[in-house]
């Protein structure tokens, strides 16, 4: 059975902190103060140069603890800076430069999903991923909307939890088809490109719009390769040119422009 993110009943104190027992000497684990940045010199889980920065964001100190925990075994990931107030998010956020932002959006009381464009602004290419207890599917798409590159609900298994992490910040969207399907229901009937979105349509060549369409059914790039007999290498060539010919940033961005131009076919709400 995998191991799944689970929390001990109540909350925790910010100030407490995970305790390793090395032969009959207890000591406390370094971590980082709630609304601060991590020293790199004490960041757990950094191996190598190319780890994931997090920022963890979560009003309990228990959750935080219990996430702090799971990624420092990891190489890949490095916590740089935890927060438990929006106040704090954007605040560690400039300072800590994170890649990814692990989101809570119930932060006692207050709603993340006000302080979405700061964390998003401030610092280059960060992006933001929703870890939440929440199961309010209109609250998981105004987070979408308002630039979150994914949604995770916090019974989520662990390996499920790094391997979204791993793909957000990769530039891939993590979402599930039936929100993805929601979240596009909020859109009217596809449209037919403009004047200006035809000529960006009309560039794309017939490759580029089979690796347009597999994307919109949901498949990932080594999927894609499989399907058309290419490389992976080759799909994300596609995908780099698809993305300047049509204008967008990352995988979301080129769903909903696919979708409303006719490029991919729109999933079902209920699918």
């Amino acid at each position: 059975m995998r191991n799944r993110l689970t929390t001990a009943p109540g909350s925790g104190r910010d100030t407490d902190a995970p305790v390793v027992r090395t032969g009959s000497r207890v000591r406390s684990k370094p971590t980082a103060p709630v609304g601060r940045t991590l020293p790199r010199s004490i960041a757990p889980g950094d191996r190598s140069g190319s780890a994931i920065r997090l920022l963890l964001v979560d009003g309990h100190a228990v959750v935080r603890a219990g996430l702090r925990l799971l990624f420092e075994s990891h190489a890949g990931l490095t916590i740089v800076g935890e927060a438990g107030t929006c106040a704090e998010a954007v605040e560690v956020a400039v300072r800590a430069r994170p890649g990814i932002i692990l989101l809570e959006l119930d932060l006692g009381g207050e709603c993340a999903l006000a302080i979405l464009p700061e964390l998003l602004a401030a610092c280059d290419g960060v992006r933001v991923l929703v870890l939440t207890g929440l199961r309010d599917a209109d609250l998981h798409q105004r987070s979408l909307r308002a630039g979150a590159m994914g949604v995770l609900l916090k019974d989520s298994a662990a390996d499920v939890v790094i391997k979204a992490i791993q793909r957000v910040h990769a530039g891939e969207a993590w979402i599930d088809r039936m929100t993805m399907g929601r979240v596009l229901a909020d859109f009217s009937r596809p449209v037919g490109p403009g004047d200006g979105d035809a000529a960006k349509v009309s560039s794309l060549t017939d490759r580029e719009r089979q690796v347009v369409a597999l994307i919109g059914e949901g498949l990932k790039n080594r999927q894609i390769a499989e399907r058309l007999f290419i490389s992976e290498t080759t799909v994300r060539h596609h995908l780099t040119a698809v993305f300047g010919k049509l204008e967008v940033s990352d995988r979301l961005e080129l769903l909903i422009r696919a979708y409303r131009l006719g490029l991919a076919e729109r999933p079902a709400p209920g699918r």
